[in-house]
């Protein structure tokens, strides 16, 4: 009899610890995408205002550029695993109360963005503290690019399905309901994270001090120099190029001439074209080669956003939309393995809050400039420049790369993720 064995680019899932977390997340994620679209749609159509989308994003993603420095330091003194599981309750109890709000009549738009904030509060944890978490879930480290991977192809997942579900449900049942299903998606990865056999960590002496911490993390981030050009990438392309997506209701209703349903296939186009990227780097066993990739993706994306903006043909936009997707992925997703990889352990949580200072930190910036700019010329000529601003920043990364390579090899071969004859 034959035994079943996991295809290479599922290997991970062999730990049982990360599939747990997996098939919990393969269902909270969708309800988050659910809830994100719907809010989007509730904002636009309470307000009408492409600059109160972006004040909405700004809100909630302003948090993670403030705080996630100082949950680093809490990440790298606490357990994660508790720390992870609040912040998944946490955000549990503000779907609640949105829902109810929403279903009752009494939503304004102060209260979403008083419950945005305190989801942004949440995040600021949420973020740094589950890419963290990773590492503890698998037992090879030459298996973290496979999760990370794996991870993003979750996203990804939810990405392409919960816009088409919010579109339908937001259209036969209102955006209440949409809430009130990701409230209860929570229940999904609080149980498959109390369901984990999870080993306690040490935690840093309590003699330490936490704002020399701070500063020992922000050293470690700025000095050496790959971790540091990756995050003035990835901080720049979420500035000018992630805020796409809260402008697409907009694209939806007035470029498209469309409606709910309309929204969701413009973010399942996305969600397709990334899941394409997330499955080509599952496949990959090891990190050679990133670097060439990190660049094209972002060129990708840069291209596709730029081109994206001026199309007013629907099935040429979700081609556009594809390709942007694809680059997003593989420009996130490869990042963030090459500073995982690169990392040292007593520094990871912190390193991973600055990851996520760059990524969703920088994001409501990027929303509240799109929000004006788009007010002022346009959302089409807004995604054009958001798009030749990544193609410029993936030019200059890669004038970079020589320089990146000499210092990450031995890093590598030190770490035994690549051989000693490849350096």
């Amino acid at each position: 009899m034959k035994t079943f064995v996991l295809p290479d680019a599922f290997r991970t899932l062999r730990y049982r610890n990360y599939r747990l977390y997996f098939s919990g997340q393969s269902v909270s994620l969708i309800g988050t995408w659910i809830q994100l679209i719907a809010l989007n749609w509730l904002v636009y159509e309470l307000t009408h205002s492409a600059l109160l989308l972006g004040v909405v994003g700004f809100v909630t993603r302003i948090p993670s550029f403030f705080l996630s420095p100082f949950a680093g330091v809490v990440i790298d003194r606490m357990n994660k695993f508790k720390l992870l599981l609040w912040t998944q309750i946490l955000s549990m109890i503000q779907a609640i109360i949105l829902a109810v709000l929403v279903l009752t009549g009494a939503v304004q738009v102060w209260h979403i963005l008083v419950l945005g904030g305190l989801l942004g509060i949440i995040n600021s944890f949420d973020a740094p503290v589950r890419q963290s978490f990773i590492v503890e879930m698998i037992g090879k480290k030459e298996d973290l690019s496979n999760a990370i991977a794996l991870n993003s192809i979750l996203v990804n997942i939810a990405r392409l399905l919960g816009p088409t579900i919010a579109g339908i449900l937001v259209a036969l049942v209102g955006e209440g309901w949409c809430f009130s299903i990701n409230a209860a998606s929570y229940i999904a990865i609080v149980a498959s994270l109390l369901m984990m056999d999870v080993t306690e960590h040490t935690i840093a002496s309590e003699k330490s001090r936490p704002l020399a911490e701070l500063r020992e993390g922000f050293s470690y981030v700025k000095n050496f120099t790959p971790i540091r050009n990756l995050l003035l990438l990835l901080a720049l392309v979420s500035l000018m190029g992630m805020p796409f997506q809260v402008l697409m209701p907009v694209f939806a209703k007035d470029i498209f001439r469309g409606g709910s349903h309309t929204l969701g296939f413009l973010m399942s186009a996305v969600g397709i074209g990334a899941l394409s990227g997330g499955f080509y780097l599952a496949t990959m066993k090891t990190v050679l080669g990133y670097g060439k990739k990190i660049i094209f993706a972002t060129m990708i994306f840069g291209c596709s956003l730029a081109v994206f903006s001026h199309v007013t043909y629907l099935p040429l936009a979700l081609v556009c939309l594809l390709f942007t997707g694809l680059g997003m992925m593989m420009q996130m997703t490869g990042i963030n393995t090459v500073i995982q990889t690169l990392v040292d352990d007593d520094k990871r949580g912190r390193t991973m809050s600055f990851h996520a200072m760059a990524f969703f930190g920088m994001v409501p910036f990027g929303n509240l400039l799109s929000g004006v700019l788009a007010d002022s010329i346009g959302v089409q000529n807004t995604l054009l420049a958001g798009g030749l601003c990544c193609m410029l920043a993936a030019t200059f990364a890669a004038y970079s790369l020589p320089k990146m390579r000499e210092l990450t090899r031995p890093i590598y071969v030190r770490k035994h993720i690549l051989p000693h004859e490849e350096v």
